[in-house]
C-alpha cells in the first residue's frame, strides 16, 4: 500500500504514474518528473492518493517546479514549434512523402548561462522508406543544432498523436498499452465480428487491439451451439440465431411459435440437455 498521483505532459495526453514521495502536488501544479533526457515539467491532473498496490516500483516525483523550471519548460516548447514548422516547410520544398508526427529537443545550459536547443528529434510517418539525407542537413543549418529523423509505424505514430477510439474511449495505446500483441484477422472472426475494415479497424488503420481483450474467451468456446443449430430449452425446441460468449448466453427462436428470447448456456447446453448437431434445414 502506498500513495500514487498522475501526471501528463500534454493537456488531454498519456497519464505517467509516479510516487509523490513527501510532496502532496494538487491537480493543476506544475511538477518535475525524472525522464531518461533529466526533469522534466509536467501537470498534476490526479492528486496524491493512497492504493492498495504496491507503488515501491513506481517513480518518484523529483519535487515541483520552479519558475526557472516553467521558463525552461516554455522555451523548450516554443523551440519544438520551431522545429515543426521548419520540418514541414522544408518537407514541402524538398517534395517528399512525409508527415511530421511530434518533435522531441533536449535543451542543454551554455556556457553563458543561457539554453539552446542541442538535439531535436523529429518523427515522421511515410508509406514507404525515404531517403531523407539532404533534409537533414538543411534541417541542421536552418535550426542551428543537431537533427535526427525516425520513422514511426501506424501503431507507433497513433500512440504519440492520441485520439478517441469508436468506443468513446482515449486509445489503449495511448492510455496504458506498453507492447503491441500481434491481432490477426482470426480473432474477429472468432467472435463472430464483421470482417469490415471500417468496423474492425483503429484509428491507426490496423486491426483494434481490443480485439485480443475477449479472445480468450471465444477462442475456449468449443460448448456453445453454432448459429444455425436445434436445441433443448425450458420452452421446448428451438434454433440458435446467435451465441453471447461475454454473457454465456444464446438468442434462439423457437420452432412452436417462432417467439425469439435469450437464455442462459446452462439451459440449452447443460449436461443433460445435450444439443442436436444436425445440420439446420433453411426453413423456419
Amino acid at each position: 500500500m502506498g500513495m500514487l498521483c498522475a501526471v501528463s505532459f500534454n493537456r488531454y495526453g498519456r497519464l505517467y504514474y509516479l510516487d509523490p514521495g513527501e510532496l502532496r502536488p494538487a491537480v493543476g501544479d506544475r511538477v518535475l518528473v525524472p525522464t531518461d533526457e533529466g526533469t522534466e515539467v509536467a501537470e498534476c491532473v490526479w492528486a496524491a492518493q493512497w492504493v492498495s498496490d504496491d507503488t515501491s516500483g513506481f517513480p518518484r516525483l523529483a519535487g515541483l517546479a520552479s519558475e526557472e523550471d516553467l521558463r525552461r519548460d516554455e522555451m523548450l516548447r516554443k523551440r519544438k514549434a520551431e522545429a515543426k514548422v521548419a520540418a514541414k516547410r522544408l518537407i514541402r520544398e524538398h517534395k517528399l512523402p512525409m508527415k511530421v508526427v511530434a518533435v522531441d529537443c533536449v535543451i542543454e545550459s551554455t556556457a553563458s548561462g543561457g539554453s539552446n536547443g542541442s538535439r531535436i528529434t523529429i518523427y515522421f510517418t511515410a508509406p514507404h522508406r525515404v531517403d531523407f539525407r539532404s533534409l537533414v542537413r538543411d534541417l541542421g543549418a536552418t535550426l542551428h543544432c543537431r537533427v535526427e529523423l525516425r520513422q514511426l509505424s501506424a501503431r507507433d505514430s497513433a500512440r504519440v498523436q492520441g485520439g478517441i477510439g469508436s468506443c468513446g474511449r482515449d486509445l489503449c495505446c495511448a492510455t496504458f498499452l506498453t507492447d503491441f500483441e500481434p491481432v490477426t484477422i482470426r480473432m474477429a472472426k472468432d467472435q463472430e465480428l464483421p470482417l469490415n475494415p471500417l468496423r474492425i479497424s483503429g484509428a491507426c488503420g490496423r486491426l483494434m487491439c481490443c480485439l485480443k481483450y475477449e479472445h480468450p474467451l471465444y477462442a475456449n468456446s468449443g460448448n456453445y451451439p453454432s448459429p444455425g443449430q436445434r436445441v433443448q430449452t425450458p420452452a421446448g425446441q428451438a434454433k440458435v440465431v446467435s451465441r453471447h460468449v461475454p454473457s454465456e448466453t444464446v438468442t434462439v427462436r423457437q420452432l412452436s411459435d417462432g417467439s425469439v428470447s435469450r437464455c442462459a448456456l446452462a439451459d440449452v447446453c447443460g449436461p443433460r440437455r445435450a444439443y442436436d448437431s444436425r445440420p439446420a434445414t433453411t426453413t423456419d
